[in-house]
This record gives C-alpha cells, structure tokens and sequence, in this order.
C-alpha cells in the first residue's frame, strides 16, 4: 500500500444522500487520464450528489490542452453549480503573455487557445471555500487569514507554505508542486495531490464527504 504523506485515508461508510466533492490535481493537457478519472469518480459515488472541484493548470506541457479545456467546460456548462474550475499559474502565465504583461517566450511553444478559453480562463476564480476544506492552486501566506490572501500566492505559492504546520482552519487542498513519490501527500494542515500526471505519475482525486475534513479515498487514472 502506498504511503500517502502521514495517513493513509480509510474508506469510510457514506449515507447514499450525502454529497461527495472530488478535488483534481494538475492535468497539464492529459486529457485521456481526465477521462478516466472522471469515469472512476462516477462510479464511486454511486449516484450520489458529486461536486468537481479543479485546482487549476489544465493546459501546457502535456499534448492535449486545448481538449481538457474544452472538456471541462463543457462539464460546467451542464452542471455548473456542481463544477468548480480555479485558476492554476500555467493559465496565469498564458493570459500575462495574450495580455502582454509577461514576454512570449514564457508561452512559447506551449499551444494556441480560442477565444472562448481565454474568456474561460478570465473568469476562473483563485480559491474555493467548502467550509472544511480550501481549495487553492498552489498554497497559501499562513502569516494571513484566509480571506485576506493574495491572489498570485494563491496561485504561485511554495515556501513557507509547504514547511509551514499550523493549522490554518481549513484543511489546504492544493496542487502545484509535484509530490516525488507521485502520490498525495496528507499533512495535518494541508493535502498535495499534484501527483505529476504529466510526468508519468497518475493523475488523482481526493474524495471528501461532509462527516469528516480529511479525504475518506483517493482515485487515481495512469
């Protein structure tokens, strides 16, 4: 059995009413293991209410970034109340360079996007707040509460987040940084599932249910 940081998450019973939320990690254009993994979180949760929530970095150095794009946005377009897209730092710099804030060669090579995405990635918020968990693309300031962070940590932030143990008063769900043993790393304050999808890893799902703040499984798609 894999070691997933300092727990390992037991599968716990869950009332067929109770809603499920499953967060994703860094896809970077991997749109076949997207699917995959989709497919899996559909059957995990029985018919029961399921929440996506994306943490960001959909496109650049896998080879399908415009299709994972389009997919999830066609995802929301059918239930949007129950799919949360946030924004990742690859997108940030995609949108810097189409904005001319940040030189080309920051982009360059990485894929052409249509109107439509750029439009998508505007609109993409930086944080989701479920009440137990919060959901970022890269971490957190922890010298700042949590509505008074700033966007770019949000998406950008390392160090001193990722050394930092206190306990934030939400459980930070993050990607961002690739986990070496490319599987999640469970921390008492905060969870990385960026597991390097795109470097040969699996990309992941941490299912959350409303009974207890840490994931009750993982999911994953090679």
């Amino acid at each position: 059995m894999p070691d997933y940081g300092h727990h390992w998450p037991r599968e716990l019973p869950v009332s067929t009413a109770e809603s499920l939320t499953y967060a994703i990690g860094d896809i970077h254009g991997s749109l076949p293991k997207l699917r995959r993994l989709l497919a899996q979180c559909q059957q995990h949760a029985q018919g029961r209410p399921m929440t996506l929530v994306f943490l960001g970095d959909y496109i650049d150095r896998g080879p399908q970034s415009a299709g994972v794009v389009r997919y999830v946005i066609e995802l929301q377009s059918r239930t949007s109340d129950r799919v949360v897209a946030l924004i990742g730092n690859h997108e940030a710099i995609a949108l810097d360079v189409i904005d001319g804030a940040a030189p080309e060669q920051y982009w360059l090579g990485q894929g052409d996007l249509p109107g439509d995405h750029v439009d998508w990635m505007r609109a993409l918020p930086s944080s989701y707040d479920d009440g137990s968990r919060f959901f970022v693309h890269a971490g957190i300031d922890p010298e700042k509460p949590l509505d008074a962070q700033d966007r770019h940590d949000l998406i950008w932030m390392r160090e001193p987040f990722l050394s930092d143990r206190r306990n934030h008063g939400r459980l930070i769900v993050h990607g961002h940084t690739p986990v070496a043993t490319r599987t999640p790393d469970l921390r008492d304050n905060r969870l990385n599932i960026d597991t390097g999808a795109v470097f040969g890893g699996p990309l992941t799902a941490a299912v959350f249910a409303s009974a207890q703040v840490e994931p009750i499984a993982f999911l994953e798609a090679n």
